[in-house]
């Protein structure tokens, strides 16, 4: 992305078209920073008017200048007064900007697709967005009311030594200006490279702390603390020395702005006494000189950390924006409609998907899920089952024919209408790091707490629930680690029955349960999925005995179909591994 684009995208939100309210906040700070400049500017030359009047032969006979010494006081404090008012006006605008502008990351980022999400480490991604949020305000406030402002008081003071002196006056602020600005400039881009090496280490080390700290249990069942300690380190000793390369480029900058603004200052304040001994200038022609430069070292002194601060800045949005530069692997087609469930019949015909074009997983799959039935899909591992029911979510489109919900193609419907349509109990149920009420309500988000509640019964986790010392407020911990994996697969089921989706899809949602804990599961599956349409992606075959059809799925083919009894009558695949999983429940029970 070209350095000055995030300037093009914020644009629209500094001025929104939409909010008259806000463009008149953004005015009202505009001329109280005006206002506020020009009574900085005021300053200095009562600060002379009141050494000339105190100055002169006459001094001794003449009142005190007490109306200099209040006009004195009065421009510092009505400086003062419309910066702050000036920010006041200017919050509105700046948080409504970053509110939006984080909303609209956040949006693209839930409209991506799985692969992305899959391929993205959540850690780097998470710290790019608050980087890239905290970014924009300050981007708006530093171009706004900090730069603008100084090369405002700059081109004001300038225009007044000129006036009230003589040009050269004026030459030597607007070279020493000039000079550093270019000093800044060159230098602030010497050292983005560093910045950049001490971001990617940040991130990098910001990553290795959140993967290990989130997979904490299967750390300590391999006894890696020291290894992962020794990653961190790594990382850490990484982000070290690119922050000692980082300081040392910010002392150069430093030390030559400091050596610029050095040789300004000296050579006006020769020129200035240079006046005084000549006799063309005052005792107050030089304290206003002095006046003003002291005056304008600070915001120039500020100036090399805003730009530093605005161009790193920049980097940081850049890395968000280009998030909103990807292209959604998945969207909706212009025009699309809501999907239309009547009965709720699952078809897949013809269909061929790969997830790298050189290594297909499904070819020519088709079958029928007729409407309130049951299909489950079986086979080894890789075989493609759980990729049948990422394409039935739309997660990934078909390579090859098309799958269809009573009759209409899932890629001609809305996609949000289809996710309401399917619900779907994984094998690996995550939950948010939250109460068990919010995550069962999440299924339903404008469900009562007695909707709630009900789903909880029917999943059988109410009697459960209740009996924990915080009922339905207990939190569950990161990912749900405070819950057992039944318990966990129960909210799950929970979350699926307050949803009340036409299409239900169990993708392995027991294997990894004790025989125990399935069998129990089993039973509450099959209460739920009671006159629902319902894919049964199984591991273990005795849960899908009662399925109205079993497809057995391999190599992305499927060799065998037909009812439970039928397949063993076969003697072919499925009977294999039905005899197969009897022996080793055998050698388990005998163990």
């Amino acid at each position: 992305m070209h350095r000055y684009k995030p300037l093009k995208i914020l644009l629209p939100y500094l001025w929104p078209k939409n909010n008259p309210k806000l463009r008149y906040y953004l005015v009202a700070a505009l001329l109280f920073m005006i206002v506020a400049k020009v009574g900085t500017s005021l300053v200095p030359l009562a600060y002379k008017a009141i050494v000339d009047r105190l100055g002169g032969d006459q001094a001794r006979l003449l009142a005190v200048p007490i109306g200099l010494i209040l006009a004195y006081g009065l421009a510092r404090v009505c400086a003062s007064l419309f910066d702050e008012l000036r920010n006041v006006m200017f919050i509105y605008v700046s948080q409504n900007a970053t509110r939006l502008l984080g909303l609209r990351v956040f949006r693209q980022l839930h409209a991506l697709s799985l692969r992305f999400h899959l391929e993205r480490r959540t850690g780097g991604l998470s710290l790019s967005i608050e980087r890239g949020t905290q970014a924009v305000s300050t981007v708006l406030s530093r171009v706004l009311f900090s730069i603008v402002p100084i090369l405002f008081e700059i081109s004001l003071v300038a225009a007044i030594m000129w006036r009230l002196l003589n040009i050269w006056f004026a030459v030597a602020i607007m070279a020493t200006v000039g000079a550093y600005i270019l000093f800044t400039i060159t230098a602030v881009g010497w050292r983005t490279r560093f910045r950049r090496e001490l971001n990617q280490a940040n991130a990098d080390a910001s990553n290795k702390s959140l993967d290990s700290l989130l997979n904490y249990e299967t750390v300590k069942y391999f006894g890696n603390e020291a290894f992962e300690c020794q990653r961190f380190d790594s990382s850490r000793r990484l982000y070290e020395r690119a922050a000692i390369k980082n300081q040392f480029s910010f002392t150069v900058l430093s030390i030559g702005q400091t050596a610029v603004i050095s040789v300004g200052l000296v050579t006006m304040m020769a020129m200035a006494a240079r006046g005084i001994t000549q006799g063309t200038m005052t005792l107050g022609d030089f304290v206003l000189v002095n006046a003003y430069l002291l005056q304008l070292y600070q915001p120039l002194n500020f100036f090399g950390f805003i730009y530093a601060e605005i161009r790193q800045a920049l980097i940081d949005m850049d890395n968000m924006f280009d998030l909103l530069t990807l292209e959604r692997e998945i969207e909706d087609r212009p025009g699309a409609a809501p999907l239309r469930v009547t009965r709720g019949e699952v078809a897949f015909n013809a269909v061929g998907f790969g997830y790298d074009a050189r290594r297909p997983i499904l070819g020519n799959i088709t079958f029928t899920i007729p409407a309130g039935k049951t299909v489950a899909v079986v086979g080894a591992s890789g075989a493609g089952k759980s990729t049948l029911s990422r394409l039935l979510f739309r997660f990934y489109d078909v390579d090859a024919g098309a799958i269809t919900v009573d009759g209409q193609d899932i890629r001609d419907v809305t996609q949000a209408s289809l996710h309401r349509a399917i619900g779907i109990v994984p094998q690996d149920t995550v939950l948010f790091n939250d109460t068990l009420r919010y995550n069962i309500g999440y299924g339903n988000t404008d469900a009562t707490f007695a909707e709630i509640e009900r789903a909880a019964r029917l999943a059988h986790i109410h009697d459960f629930i209740v009996s924990l010392p915080d009922g339905y407020e207990t939190r569950v911990g990161e990912r749900g680690l405070k819950l057992s994996g039944g318990e966990k697969q129960r909210v799950a089921i929970a979350r699926t029955v307050l949803k009340n989706p036409a299409i239900l899809v169990y993708d392995e949602a027991t294997s990894a349960l004790d025989t125990q804990t399935e069998r129990e599961i089993q039973t509450h599956l099959r209460e739920v999925s009671r006159d629902h349409t319902t894919l049964i992606i199984a591991h273990r075959l005795s849960t899908i005995v009662d399925a109205d059809e079993i497809l057995v799925l391999e190599d992305g083919a499927i060799a065998e179909r037909g009812r439970h009894g039928e397949l063993l009558a076969q003697n072919g695949r499925y009977a294999a591994m039905w005899q197969h999983q009897r022996r080793e429940e055998q050698d388990q029970q005998t163990a």
